[in-house]
């Protein structure tokens, strides 16, 4: 995919990564993104980056970002992409939190040993993990190229072709009418964005895969 695509609205991702308030706005009054990118620590990527893998850590970024909770307050969270896709992540999650769309957690993968499945079983938003498909072992996931991001697991679950629905337990979730908080809807603030920055959501696939977007729509 060309650099642009995945690159969308570099200046407003300045701007977030540098907490610039609006102009004329009292500095740091209103809670905002407040996002800061940086080379990612060797204990931030553990066992989600391994021998083989297709990107090397060097060209990876540890993003730190506020979020909203779904108790109503901002909370930081964290989590690790590629270097290209820095700027389409901050314009996704800056619209997620002028929104007020909440997150669960987010925390990088290495806290859950590389694992997706328990990533998905603690409802963790997350991006770069170096493993292959859930569900469908022939194949590396768009994670492990760190330019694909899943967004609360349990309110927004996976289904495989095989028809198991990840996380286990998230089976009433299928059922979106109405949207319960947390859950990405065509047409929401959350999948508008993610469509303005040049990426695909898997809530449209067959069978959908509500909690996925990604850069090149894999």
């Amino acid at each position: 995919m060309p650099a642009a695509r995945r690159c969308a609205a570099p200046a407003l991702a300045l701007a977030l990564v540098l907490g610039a308030p609006p102009a004329g706005a009292a500095a740091a009054e209103e809670p905002a993104l407040r996002a800061t990118v940086g080379r990612v620590p060797e204990q931030k990527l553990g066992a989600s980056h391994r021998p083989g893998c297709p990107v090397p850590p060097e060209q990876l970024r540890l993003v730190g970002m506020n979020h909203w909770g779904f108790d109503g307050r901002v909370h930081r969270g964290e989590m690790v992409v590629h270097e290209d896709a820095v700027g389409a992540v901050l314009h996704i999650f800056g619209r997620a939190f002028d929104a007020r769309f909440p997150i669960h957690r987010m925390r990088v993968t290495a806290e859950y040993g590389g694992s997706d499945a328990r990533a998905m079983a603690d409802d963790n938003t997350s991006a770069f993990n170096c493993r292959r498909v859930t569900g469908d072992a022939r194949h590396l996931s768009r994670h492990a190229y760190g330019d694909a991001v899943d967004l609360n697991p349990r309110e927004n679950p996976y289904v495989d072709r095989s028809g198991e629905v990840h996380p286990p337990g998230a089976e009433d979730a299928l059922d979106r009418t109405p949207p319960e908080p947390g859950m990405l809807v065509e047409g929401d603030a959350v999948t508008r964005a993610i469509e303005e920055a040049g990426w695909t959501w898997g809530g449209t696939w067959s069978p959908p895969d509500y909690q996925h977007f990604s850069a090149d729509g894999t």
